[in-house]
């Protein structure tokens, strides 16, 4: 990135269960395309995902996206959070269905743990329906330790497929 203009690199991983997946993620990418201070680099495929940690509902459509942002972390996350108000998003319950997942997955190296936002994403690394579409865009990208593809690789990514 270029130090001078102020952008930094980030990835967003997207995850919808509810409605038309597919139309949610393409209008979540286009919502981020159009928030002044992020451009869209990179998109993965979509993938079909078995749901994850409760796993009582429909499977999921999941993907990433590489951005170039001027948005500080929080402001990254911010944006996520007010798309997805705007496109409906209910938090009822822990890991339970959703029209529509925006998580910063990482930014630029930047090491953060506060009440709103941890990164590089705590989970990033455990879970494999973020990994996959991530490794497409990003498979050298470092996320702690390892690299995405390193970090999959000690994964099952049985289930999961390109949708």
């Amino acid at each position: 990135m270029s130090a001078e203009a102020g952008l930094h690199a980030a990835y967003l991983g997207l995850g919808s269960n509810i409605g038309d997946k597919a139309a949610t993620l393409a209008d979540a990418v286009a919502r981020l395309a159009a928030t002044p201070g992020i451009r869209i680099t990179a998109r993965s495929s979509d993938y079909r995902t078995p749901p994850w940690g409760d796993t009582d509902q429909d499977w999921f459509l999941n993907a990433a996206v590489g951005i170039e942002t001027s948005l500080t972390p929080h402001e990254l996350l911010e944006a996520g959070l007010a798309i997805e108000a705007a496109m409906g998003r209910v938090r009822e319950r822990r890991w339970g269905p959703r029209v529509i997942d925006i998580d910063v997955l990482s930014y630029e190296g930047a090491a953060i743990s506060d009440a709103r936002l941890v990164l590089p994403h705590r989970f990033v690394r455990e879970r494999v329906f973020v990994l996959v579409p991530l490794a497409e865009i990003a498979p050298d990208l470092r996320i702690g330790p390892e690299t995405v593809t390193e970090a999959l690789a000690k994964l099952d990514a049985a289930g999961i497929e390109r949708a």
